[in-house]
This record gives C-alpha cells, structure tokens and sequence, in this order.
C-alpha cells in the first residue's frame, strides 16, 4: 500500500510534535508512512526533526520524515494534517497577558476566552485561514486536526468559511479528566463510560457510569475527601452547585466565569499558589514577567536533556492517530469528542456556534452525535460564553472591532471586576499594543 502522508504544521510545539509522531507510528497503517514536519522557525524545525527521528530509529520502523519552511511543499497529496501552530510565539503573549493584568484581570493560562483569547483569536486566525485555504487547494480530501488555541473561535472560523473541509479540533481535557476519575474513584478507565458535551474547556459530562452503574453518587463522596478537594477545588465546587463535572482544570476553568478570581480573597480559597506542571501557580502574566513560561530558562536546552532519557514507543491518549487510523488507516472507528458547529447537535446552544460533542469516526468520515438540550444550569453558563466567542468571530468575519469591545462586555470574569469605561480603556491598550498581529482591518 502507498505510504499515507501525514504533515505536522507548526512541528516547532514540540510536546505535540514528540508524542503524536509517536502515535501514528504504533498503527501498521502508518509504520512506512511519510512524516513531513513544516515550521517556519529553522531551528525549531530541527530539532522536531531530531525527535521525530529519534522514535523512527528506535521503533525501526520504515517511515520517512521530511521537513521543509513551506507547508505548500508539503501538503499536496495529504493524508492528514496536524496543526500545532503558535503565531507570534511567546513574545507575543507579553502584551496579551499584561495589559488585563494591570486592570487586575489576572490570566490563569489565557488562551480561549476572555480578553486574552478573543486577542490571541486574532492573533492566530489569519494564520490559520491562510492554512486553511492551502489545504483546500492542495489536498482537499484530508483530514485536517487542528490542537490550536482557542480552539472554539478557530474552529468556527475555518468551517464557516471553508465548510467542505474535514476539519475537526482536538483537545485532550475530556480524556485526561475521565483518567482523573478514574483515578479518584480507584478504578480503571476503560471502566467509566460516559457522554460529555458543551464547549471546549467547559464541557460537561452528562452522564458518568462505572460498569454500567451512575457514577457520580459515588464521586460525591469522594470529593469530600480534603486531599482531593485541594486538587481540584474550582471543578469540585462547579460540581457540588451544578451537578456536573467539567473538563477543564481548575485553575484553567476559573477564568471562564464570575465566581472564582474576583476578589483576591476568591482568589486565594480557591486558586492558591500550588504547583503547577512542576512550576509556582501564579498567574500567567506574573510567570512571563519572571522569565517566561519556564521560568528563565531556554525551552532548547531543557528539550536537549530530552535525546538522554530513556523513551517509551507505546501509543498515548491523543486522540489524533486513532482518527487517522479509522479514517485512512485499517478503519477501525474510533469515538472521541471533538469542535464543530452547532447544526442541530446541542439544542439549546447557538445554532452554529462551535460546540464539543461526542464524533464517530470511520471510513465514512467524520459524523458528530445529536446530544438534545443540556441541562438549563449546564446551557447558561455555556451559551454566554459561546456568544461572546461569536462575537469575537464575527468581529473578524465582519472586520468590526466593536464587537470585540462588547464581547469582552459580557465576559463573566471581566464584566465581575470592571466597568464598562474600563473595558472600553482596557481593549483599545489592547489594540495599540497588538497592531501588528492585526493587518485584516
């Protein structure tokens, strides 16, 4: 069989690059597959080389791995397409972080919604569009994956304007909080079934089971358990008012809403400093202003260390090479959830907004599941946040920067601390500071 073509866009997010080059690779469909690797940074473009090399070598495996600067080299005759991109790279968040932060809206990570997100949706969604139209003109037919942020907005941008594309996006906070669970509730996860939908990052699990039975009696107890509640305390007190548990992390999920970072009392009761991927949870903006993302240190020498550890070559959890597999692979279908518009999916969500359902995966391509009407606590507090992200994306669509004033308006978090004079001072800073990321208006 013809090797299948898989090009990773953005192969510079190297965590990305590493563990879903990885995975493709466990699958015999894809063992003498062509890995094409495509960033516009040279440096970072070899060093995603190396990685992906490294388990090539080590797995034996009969694959080639290409890389190129020009993702137009790249993508014709496609088979899937990974998208990983970040425009403006960390510089860029300096600005985006730090203007809020200094009308005391605090960035946990900042990177789907708010103020933060709707800047870096335009910061990104040219690049994306621009990437968009490529594969429509060079490989159509593909499956088109995207892990960017923010999610929702991009997404929505690209199936409005492209909808003939097979272009779904990914993100790994349902299947990484149903392993939380698991673990919680000191079980396997093949265990829990369960039906989960909403927005990305605040998806809600609608029903939880454990072989077979309701779960979430049992997860009631749990969490009273001091130890886990320390862990998780945002998502455990969403659960004990709402009646559901949400994907997202805690600390991530405390910016979606009014009730958790208001007030630096708020602020300390629920998001204290505790670590943090192995770094001080302070905000985002703090820890750029201290050094970066890691704390100073150069992100490439940290990934050198990287080619002395011993590697695994068993396949993870992403969800990517499993949706390549059912769909150009051996077909075995594979269900994950996954963004797309809103036709007829949640009923009591905007229509064509951008939601997180549970997709089949298969031969025939990709089909989401009718979810009905969520839950109406469930429904607010997702539908505010999907119309202020269809605001930002229509500020786009419509070139109207207005829109982007009065999305920040209704932001939760925002709208809990600020007046509309300070939003309105708040967003032009955020302009002026932002200009160059913006050549669309």
């Amino acid at each position: 069989m013809k090797p299948r073509k898989i090009v990773f866009i953005g192969a510079g997010s190297f965590i990305f690059t590493r563990n879903l080059s990885r995975d493709i690779l466990t699958f015999d469909a894809f063992r003498n597959c062509e890995l094409w690797l495509v960033d516009i940074n040279s440096e970072h473009l070899e060093m995603a080389r190396r990685m992906v090399q490294r388990y090539v070598d080590e797995g034996n495996y009969p694959a080639t791995v290409h890389c190129t600067t020009d993702r137009c080299e790249a993508l014709p005759g496609a088979d899937g397409i990974l998208c990983t991109i970040q425009v403006g790279g960390y510089d860029a968040l300096k600005d985006e972080l730090g203007i809020p932060s200094k009308f005391g809206i605090e960035a946990a990570i900042g990177d789907t919604r708010g103020v933060w997100g709707f800047f870096c949706y335009l910061r990104t969604v040219q690049a994306i569009v621009d990437i968009a139209a490529d594969v429509q003109r060079l490989c159509p037919n593909a499956v088109f994956l995207n892990y960017t942020n923010p999610m929702a907005m991009l997404c929505r941008t690209v199936q409005t304007l492209f909808p003939k594309l097979r272009y779904i996006g990914l993100c790994h906070s349902v299947q990484e909080t149903v392993m939380l669970l698991a673990k919680w509730l000191k079980v396997d996860t093949s265990d829990l079934t369960y039906t989960c939908a909403g927005l990305n990052h605040t998806a809600f699990y609608l029903d939880l089971k454990c072989k077979g039975e309701d779960a979430y009696p049992m997860l009631r107890k749990v969490v009273e358990d001091p130890e886990i509640y320390k862990t998780e305390r945002v998502r455990i007190e969403m659960f004990k008012h709402l009646g559901y548990f949400v994907t997202e992390s805690s600390y991530h999920n405390s910016e979606y809403n009014g009730w958790f970072r208001k007030r630096d009392d708020l602020m300390m009761k629920y998001c204290p400093p505790v670590d943090f991927n192995g770094m001080p949870c302070e905000h985002m903006s703090q820890r750029m202003a201290h050094g970066g993302l890691f704390g100073g240190k150069s992100r490439m020498e940290m990934l050198e260390k990287w080619f002395d550890e011993p590697i695994t070559l068993e396949r993870g959890h992403e969800f990517a090479s499993y949706i390549f597999n059912a769909c150009f692979g051996d077909h075995t279908p594979f269900e994950f959830n996954g963004n797309v518009r809103n036709f007829g999916l949640i009923d009591n969500l905007p229509q064509g907004a951008c939601v997180e359902v549970p997709i089949l995966a298969s031969a025939n391509g990709l089909k989401p599941t009718h979810i009905g009407a969520m839950p109406p606590e469930l429904a607010l507090l997702n539908s505010i946040e999907s119309q202020t992200e269809e605001m930002a994306v229509e500020a786009y669509l419509r070139k109207d920067k207005s829109l982007i004033y009065k999305a920040v308006y209704y932001d939760p978090y925002t709208s809990a601390k600020l007046s509309l004079d300070e939003i309105d001072e708040m967003v032009a800073d955020m302009f002026e500071a932002c200009k160059p990321y913006q050549t669309f208006w």
